[in-house]
């Protein structure tokens, strides 16, 4: 297929752009400066100098494409995760670039859109496995992923095309600014944990979020969830990292205090044990790491080597 991505120099898309490319796709991708052009181009992929926000321009640029990824987004890092600047510009690219990529679409007639989703849109379960058709949540941080996937259901409800929603775990891995910033910290002996500890957190090794990327291409429309096989509660996710990280715990925390920060934390600190049932049955699609006692190892390997 002919593929254009948008947000494919991000922490996904650095992984998701040579998935696609190894899977014998046709890949054009967005990039914003001369140096993540040319990163794009070493991956394989052909890149597009246009703005997210520019739906006429992106309507000539999606021209001839089969599908449109869209994987844009700006989440900050740990240090400015609070920051109110940081987060709104996260919500635009969320709600008004997702708002342009599938009006762009539909006039230029693309057959499918792929849109980036999160499973934190799902409702404190507890221990209580959760599938696509969980109550959802409607906190602040949630209004730029609900709005992205309220405009690829327009996609599919106006273009005629094929619309197809990831709402994708808690990403780590190489590539991750916060996932650098968490095992950086545990091999200082820090765990973070933020909320109950025996909550659950589902997590996604971003290779395989890449290769569900490539599946979704094939998959039927609708939202599916893509996490891991096994999500662990918190407290056995620190212990996860800890091992990978080669460093016992001194510190653990903030555990209950998180709730303290109210919605700016309600994503992080809600137990939520997501099944990706759905996903697996309708592509074949499988994670190469089943838990992120699996991911964390891998990833520590690329880290330190």
């Amino acid at each position: 297929m002919r593929v254009f991505i948008a947000g494919g120099t991000g922490a996904l898309g650095r992984h998701a752009v040579p998935a696609l490319v190894a899977a014998g796709h046709e890949v054009t991708a967005l990039a914003r400066t001369p140096g993540k052009a040319a990163a794009l181009e070493r991956q394989g992929a052909r890149p597009a100098r246009v703005s997210l926000f520019d739906r006429a321009g992106l309507a000539a640029a999606f021209e001839g494409h089969d599908a449109v990824i869209n994987l844009a987004t700006a989440i900050p890092s740990m240090s400015r995760f609070m920051s109110t600047k940081a987060l709104r510009a996260n919500h635009r690219v969320r709600a008004e670039g997702s708002a342009a990529v599938a009006s762009a679409a539909i006039d230029a007639g693309v057959g499918r859109l792929v849109q980036e989703s999160v499973s934190m849109l799902y409702r404190d379960g507890g221990d209580r496995w959760l599938d696509e058709d969980a109550p959802v949540d409607h906190y602040p941080l949630t209004r730029g992923n609900f709005a992205a996937e309220a405009s690829a259901r327009r996609f599919a409800d106006t273009g005629g095309g094929a619309a197809v929603v990831l709402r994708l775990g808690w990403f780590y891995g190489p590539g991750a600014a916060h996932s650098e910033q968490l095992f950086a910290q545990a091999r200082h002996h820090v765990a973070v944990v933020l909320g109950r500890p025996g909550g659950y957190v589902s997590s996604i090794h971003l290779a395989d979020a890449a290769t569900a990327v490539v599946a979704a291409l094939a998959a039927p429309g609708g939202t599916y969830n893509v996490v891991d096989d096994e999500p662990l509660t918190k407290r056995a996710y620190a212990d996860a990292l800890a091992r990978a990280a080669g460093a016992a715990p001194w510190v653990r925390g903030p555990g209950r205090l998180a709730y303290a920060f109210g919605d700016r934390l309600t994503s992080l600190t809600r137990s939520l044990r997501v099944s990706n049932a759905r996903f697996r049955t309708a592509t074949g699609w499988a994670p190469r790491y089943p838990s992120a006692r699996e991911g964390w190892l891998a990833t520590a390997r690329a880290l330190l080597s």
